[in-house]
């Protein structure tokens, strides 16, 4: 219950700094002190105990109405430095803010003094001490080279808490660069250096191994204060050669990582904020090669004093009693003290019916005089708290404080909270019910101290008006809250754990079932941050997506659904597949002539297991940069759960090692390159590979040895070169040797033909001979054969394969290692006197296996005439060749028949034709014709004609225009049936084409113009009677004088007819008639030539032009000069006129 500000009570300090506050001198410095009181608190302040008069120093202010105060810096801060504490007083008593250390932030500098270079001898360990300016507050430390740029830290080399750097092990190359501590004081951010400090390595042949030897902490066991509640740092670093490992255990068992963190590769446990659970012993195990040690921290858990109960301000009635109690736990147990109005309770003055029994202080028959504050405080060796709370007296009629009428909304299945603050004095009691009826306590309902009425799991029926009434022995007060319930939010459909491969599409559901009345927004957010939607990340009504997912996208994702009175959440979490990072820190140890360790730290296996680690190998010098092709090569793979094998290598190759890591996501990237290492000298092991002697060029009184060379791997040493041994082999003489340096072969002069020798090659470096080679058998040059193969003849004969036989050559005489027997022969003629062949030569070969020997020859053409012969052939030459033998295929099925054709020259028929077979094979006995319709509403059987040799063509009359058949045509001979040509017959009639030839005959206008021509010609026709009948003449006989006579005027490049003055005496009967005659031969050859050529515009032109005694025309249209047509013989007249041409001439 708490007291109104307008009633009158004792003061109350509510805002103070803390007890440890460290300012920076810059800025002002303000040390809070804030209290509320009726009447308004008086505040003083005491520095270091002794009473601080503000007023008279100008550099110190107090707030107004306010106990805070101002402190500007104008001269020395470190005058302001000490212990304050506020008072806060008014008539009721006094109230004292805790014990405030103020200190103010300092920068110094470290001492100029110069550092002597320190001497280390390689393998050996090393501290670099740091000892950086005191604060406060403690500075942060960093180590760099002589660059400024930080120095790499690792296993080997690392920095502890205090700024000191260690080194487990001495290498060379930590000479290569000075070492400057920095110190940063955050309170300033400034940085002081300390003077750079030279490091003299002194080199030894090789580091010796020695086991693990703590430099920090010393010995094998020690003892740490941890204090509950703060962080707590064990460090453990180690000597040793190669460099130790660092693991944690507890109490001898399994550690729990629950709050702990290891840092600093393992050398350091980090535990932020220390539990009772973590007192214990600590074991912290330094391990390598040569052994391991142990070392014990253990840790006890203290604590500064904390509250268990703390004392709470108490207001009673005239006569009425209480208490205060103060109650604190620490580690020791504190101390508890009272203090009055800030004295001690033993100083003060008595007051009738207060008693002090330890941790509680008692009232009985309290008076107005009885009000006072009083301070609690508990205290152990390791710090203090203090608290206030004071006893007022007073009486007053109930109050509820707050507005008089509230509404409030809540949903379905929440604890709902009704407030209804209230005073007075005595207390009064508090009653709330529903409607104005009955109480309300008990079931799902409670009253809690304060008046605030709870209903436990809200449901629609409690929604409505509820009065809360306060009551004493002055008097009552109420109030009246209004309840709305709503339905809650409800996650239909949550998002749920997704894993996914990077640059796939990842999905989260959300769908939400709400109340209508309320306003619901939907919001994301990636790790409690909000997420930004964009081009990847795009949300929907009920889900969210991201495409192209990357591995930064990984985190836990919420569904956020808020309403003005509900805020819910679902989450779940993406994992991100991928590519494992690349292995790192790759260190070289271990040593041998012709092996080495290589050890790496594995990178992250992206959720995804690491299988297998890649091991390569160069010895180019720009591997470092993985980024440039170079000459990286696979050495060896070895399984996902090492990370340090053994690489079996080569003598005398400067190897640069680099580790890939594979998933079954794929291959990282290559971690950073090795350091060189070079391997030692060795005699070769290698055997030079593929040995050779045979004879070189184009002699045959020497050989060639020759040999592969070995790789640049396998020569172990300098100065590589070989040994070449040979000997006759039947001579069984003394080898002799030659030594290359350059080459890879060797030859041998002087030898006879076709010598077998004996021969063996070695390799041979700076330090020493290699392995010989099993000796190989090789054959100086080889010359031309000298004889030929004899009795060469044929038997099996078939139509296209025969059977080969001969007489081998004796191997003297094939001078050389024979390779093959050849044949050549060739198509002398066809037994077709008609037909042409090509007489180009063809060869087959065949392995020499057998006293006599054959072979089979295929691909003959059938019934043709052949000639052969055969040669011996060795490695280099072929020999003579033997008698040429002529033999004849028999007959066979021809080939397949040429130029098929499928035509269509009428609606109703098919004309097929061919030509006979490029290769009959034989003597044409027929054509074997096969064809069906392929109408699916058909069924007709397969149809077969028989066709004569001699024709090659074949027309079928079609069921109907859109018929279409499968035709199928072979030759025949004697001896069968040939391959047959297959074609089905295209569209010749599609549905349009139909139409419009239907069409054009039953057209208007078609029928239009052929009505007006046979008007015209009926009209010509009867002039033409009319004339004859009457005897008259056409007016055309006036223009006869005009007749077309040929003009040569080739001289000027031309040649044409011209129109010339003739006679026109009357022709006699004899004359028209021989005219009328050529006339009508004329009109008939018209007619023969209108089939192919329409064109009008050859006819009548380069001749003259004749007309008989009636106007008709003689010889129009002709295209043929008038001497031709007396020259050529006439076509029968028997043959019915073109009526194209009877047309033309209309």
């Amino acid at each position: 219950m708490e007291i109104p500000p307008d009633v009158r009570q004792p003061p109350m300090i509510y805002k103070e700094s803390p007890q440890d506050y460290i300012v920076d001198p810059v800025d002002p410095i303000i040390v809070e002190c804030e209290a509320t009181g009726n009447p308004p608190p008086v505040f003083t302040w005491t520095r270091n105990g002794v009473y601080l008069n503000v007023a008279r120093d100008p550099q110190v202010s107090m707030r107004w109405r306010s106990g805070t105060l101002q402190i500007f810096f104008w001269g020395r801060p470190d005058d302001y430095e000490g212990v304050y504490q506020c008072t806060a007083t008014n008539e009721f008593g006094s109230a004292l803010s805790s014990f405030i250390n103020l200190r103010v932030s300092k920068a110094r500098t470290w001492l100029k003094e110069y550092l002597e270079p320190v001497s280390v001898v390689v393998g050996l360990p090393l501290i670099l001490p740091c000892n950086p300016p005191v604060g406060p507050p403690k500075p942060d430390t960093y180590w760099l080279n002589s660059t400024m740029a930080p120095i790499r830290q690792d296993r080997r080399v690392s920095k502890s808490e205090n700024g000191d750097l260690y080194f487990s092990s001495i290498v060379a190359e930590d000479a290569l660069t000075n070492y400057v501590c920095v110190a940063r004081f955050p309170f300033t951010n400034t940085i002081q250096q300390k003077p750079p400090l030279i490091l003299q390595v002194l080199t030894a042949r090789m580091a010796a191994h020695t086991p693990p030897k703590f430099l920090k902490p010393k010995g094998t066991a020690s003892t740490t204060i941890a204090m509950l509640g703060e962080e707590l740092i064990l460090e453990c670093f180690a000597a040793g050669v190669p460099t130790p490992s660092i693991k944690w255990a507890k109490d001898w068992d399994e550690m729990s990582m629950t709050g702990k963190k290891l840092e600093n590769f393992n050398k350091t446990l980090r535990i932020k904020n220390v539990s009772m659970d973590d007192g214990g012993d600590y074991i912290c195990t330094a391990s390598n090669r040569m052994g391991s040690q142990d070392h014990v921290i253990t840790v006890r858990v203290k604590s500064v004093p904390f509250w268990v109960e703390k004392p709470e301000s108490l207001v009673l009635s005239r006569d009425d009693s209480g208490s205060i109690v103060c109650r604190a736990d620490g580690i020791p147990r504190p101390q508890i003290q009272w203090l009055v109005n800030g004295e001690p309770i033993s100083d003060a003055p008595k007051s009738p019916g207060r008693q002090v029994s330890g941790d509680t202080l008692t009232f009985r028959a309290v008076v107005p005089d009885s009000v006072a504050v009083f301070q609690c405080n508990a205290s152990n060796q390791y710090g203090y708290i203090m608290a206030n709370a004071f006893l007022a007296v007073m009486d007053m009629k109930p109050r509820l404080l707050g507005p008089r009428e509230e509404r409030i909304k809540t949903t379905e299945g929440n604890n709902t909270l009704l407030d209804c603050p209230y005073f007075g004095s005595p207390k009064p009691d508090l009653r709330w019910s529903k409607g104005g009826l009955g109480t309300l306590e008990g079931g799902r309902h409670r009253i809690l101290p304060n008046g605030t009425l709870e209903i436990r799991n809200t449901k629609l029926q409690d929604q409505g008006s509820y009065v809360c009434v306060a009551s004493n022995v002055i008097g009552r007060d109420e109030k009246e809250v209004q309840l709305e319930v709503k339905e809650p939010i409800k996650i239909v459909r949550a998002p749920h754990n997704t894993v996914v491969i990077r640059g796939s599409l990842a999905r989260f559901d959300c769908k939400i079932k709400f109340d209508p009345t309320l306003d619901v927004t939907v919001t994301w957010l990636k790790d409690k941050k909000f997420l930004i939607l964009g081009r990847r990340m795009t949300k929907d009504e009920d889900s969210l997506s991201i495409a192209d997912v990357y591995r930064r996208d990984e985190g836990i994702y919420t569904c956020r659904v808020k309403s003005e009175l509900e805020d819910v959440t679902a989450s779940a979490k993406l994992t991100v597949m991928d590519r494992p990072d690349p292995p790192s820190d790759l260190e070289i140890s271990d040593p041998s002539e012709r092996s080495v360790r290589l050890t790496w730290v594995p990178g992250l296996s992206n959720h995804n297991p690491i299988k297998e680690y890649l091991v390569q190998y160069t010895e180019d010098l720009l591997a470092d940069y993985w980024l440039l092709p170079s000459g990286w090569k696979n050495l060896s793979s070895y399984p996902g759960n090492l990370n340090s094998v053994i690489l079996q290598l080569t003598p005398f190759v400067e190897y640069r090692f680099r580790v890939i890591a594979v998933n079954g996501i794929g291959p990282s990237k290559p971690s950073w390159a090795s350091e060189y290492y070079q391997t030692g000298g060795a005699v070769p092991d290698a055997i030079p590979r593929n040995i050779k002697g045979m004879g070189s060029g184009v002699f045959r009184n020497n050989m060639e040895i020759s040999w592969e060379p070995l790789e640049y791997r396998e020569w172990n040493g300098p100065k590589l070169g070989y040994m070449v041994w040979w000997r006759r082999r039947d001579s069984r003489e003394e080898w002799k040797n030659y030594t290359t340096y350059w080459w890879c072969s060797y030859i041998i002069y002087d030898t006879d033909t076709f010598t077998p020798y004996e021969i063996k090659v070695q390799a041979v470096n700076f330090f020493g001979y290699g392995p010989e080679s099993p000796i190989v058998i090789g054959y100086s040059g080889e010359d031309r054969p000298v004889a030929a193969p004899t009795d060469l003849s044929v038997s099996d004969i078939e139509s296209t394969k025969l059977t080969v036989h001969w007489e081998p050559v004796a191997r003297s005489d094939i001078m050389g290692e024979i390779k093959e027997y050849k044949v050549y022969y060739w198509r002398e003629s066809s037994r077709l006197p008609w037909h042409i062949v090509s007489r180009r030569i063809k060869t087959k070969s065949f392995k020499a296996n057998g006293p006599r020997l054959s072979g089979t020859l295929n691909g003959l053409v059938p019934y043709s005439n052949y000639r052969m012969y055969i040669v011996v052939a060795n490695n280099r030459y072929e020999g003579p060749p033997s008698n040429t033998i002529e033999f004849q295929t028999p007959e066979g099925v021809p080939t397949i028949p040429r130029s098929f054709r499928i035509m269509h020259r009428h609606y109703d028929t098919i004309y097929l034709d061919w030509e006979e077979p490029a290769e009959p094979n034989g003597i044409l006995t027929g054509y074997i014709l096969k064809y069906q319709t392929l109408n699916i509403t058909l069924s007709d059987r397969i149809q077969v004609e028989y066709i004569p040799p001699n024709i090659t063509y074949f027309s079928l009359r079609r069921f109907d225009r859109y018929t279409r058949y499968k035709f199928s045509l072979a030759a025949q001979t004697e001896v069968g049936v040939g391959e047959a040509f297959t074609e089905e017959s295209p569209h010749f009639t599609t549905e349009e084409h139909t139409r419009d030839q239907v069409d054009i005959v039953t057209q208007g206008w078609f029928i239009g113009l052929m009505c007006a021509v046979a008007l015209l010609v009926l009209i010509m026709l009867i002039v033409f009677f009319i004339k004859r009948s009457r005897g008259g003449k056409y007016p055309v006989r006036d223009k006869k004088d005009f007749a077309l006579e040929p003009m040569d005027d080739r001289e000027n490049g031309t040649f044409d007819y011209r129109i010339t003055r003739v006679s026109t005496m009357p022709y006699s009967r004899r004359e028209e008639e021989s005219r009328q005659g050529r006339s009508q031969g004329a009109i008939e050859h018209i007619g023969r030539r209108t089939n192919s050529d329409d064109s009008l515009m050859e006819y009548g032109e380069g001749e003259e032009i004749e007309f008989n005694e009636d106007g008709s025309f003689i010889g129009e249209y002709t295209g043929v000069s008038k001497r031709n047509i007396d020259r050529s013989p006439y076509h029968d007249s028997s043959e019915p006129t073109s009526p194209v041409a009877i047309y033309s001439f209309a």
